[in-house]
């Protein structure tokens, strides 16, 4: 039995469905019956027959953060694949993300480790591997700064991770993904498949730093084979290709078939718009679009190798561009 938490997200339903594919026997968690639905969407993209996918999952639900539902999820579970997670930029949403994405992730390696798990495949982020000073590609070994201006975000994944290896101390055997942003269809209201409605919306701005982009079949792909071998006890970056947002937001307008933004947002305006943000928040309590560590983020140039992978499982990535037309023309088929 194959356990996948933050089963109703887009990676965890491109999971699901790969796994179901292959004839895995598969129990998924979730928190709320409504969000089932984005399992449903995600299988519709590929098959007629999602259906039968879906119902031949057993799916319990629970909280990750609540360990009174945990107990009888993990019964019969050889492997794990922890997906769930809270994502957010806000800094008024760090205790939250905190909760979820620390002490959750601490539950669910203390019950992998009690229930005597084979083997715990964790999702964490790029926004965890550290940012050099110098212009040089970054790789697994490029160590964490905890005194840079990190997001909440990319501190409670940190943490998590921190959770993670300290059960394999323990004797747990993990491999840790990192993936960058994950392009894929069917969730179509939030998240990265979200950028494609908002490029058919239309997009007037790109920013002039740097993106790691990578096809969620190929993060699926490289998670099952990681599981299934025998290395155990370590991380992988997962990008197919590093993007200019300039190139990333003009392709994605095209696949929508809408036109693509063709002005950059200054540095100035960026950091004008992020204040302008905070104030707003503050005045009218509108949740956070933009923060001073977002901004950094959009305005910097960055390059992540993904040799290692390539090296140990000799796996190959999809082309973003092709990820991109694809996504899109699975937009316009459905979320219309």
């Amino acid at each position: 039995m194959i356990l996948v938490t933050g089963s109703t997200g887009l990676l965890g339903s491109h999971l699901l469905y790969k796994l179901t594919s292959n004839g895995e026997k598969v129990r998924a968690l979730y928190r709320s019956e409504r969000k089932l639905e984005n399992v449903k969407n995600v299988f519709s993209c590929y098959t007629d027959n999602y259906m039968s996918l879906y119902e031949s999952i057993e799916w319990v639900q629970a909280d990750i953060i609540d360990i009174s539902t945990l107990s009888d999820a993990f019964n019969g579970v050889t492997y794990v694949y922890h997906c769930a997670a809270f994502v957010s930029f806000e800094p008024d949403k760090y205790q939250l993300l905190r909760r979820t994405n620390i002490e959750g992730t601490a539950n669910i390696v203390n019950f992998c480790i009690s229930n005597d798990i084979k083997k715990l495949c964790y999702v964490s982020s790029i926004a965890t591997i550290g940012i050099p000073s110098k212009e040089i590609t970054i790789t697994e070994e490029t160590e964490w700064n905890p005194e840079a201006n990190n997001s909440v975000y990319a501190i409670t994944k940190y943490g998590a991770e921190m959770e993670v290896w300290r059960a394999s101390q323990e004797g747990l055997n993990v491999v840790i993904v990192n993936p960058g942003v994950i392009l894929g269809a069917g969730i179509w209201r939030y998240g990265s498949a979200g950028l494609f409605k908002k490029a058919h919306r239309g997009i007037k701005y790109y920013t002039s730093g740097s993106i790691g982009l990578v096809d969620v079949q190929d993060v699926v792909s490289a998670m099952i084979s990681l599981t299934k071998s025998s290395i155990k006890n370590e991380r992988f970056i997962l990008i197919a290709e590093n993007w200019k947002y300039k190139d990333f937001l003009q392709n994605m307008a095209r696949s929508v078939n809408t036109s693509p933004p063709e002005k950059m947002a200054s540095p100035l305006l960026l950091q004008i718009a992020w204040r302008l943000d905070w104030l707003d928040h503050k005045l009218r309590g509108k949740r956070r679009q933009l923060t001073r560590q977002l901004v950094t983020s959009l305005s910097t140039d960055k390059s992540y190798d993904n040799t290692k992978i390539k090296t140990y499982m000799d796996f190959e990535f999809k082309k973003v561009n092709q990820s991109i037309i694809e996504i899109g023309q699975l937009y316009l088929k459905q979320a219309q």
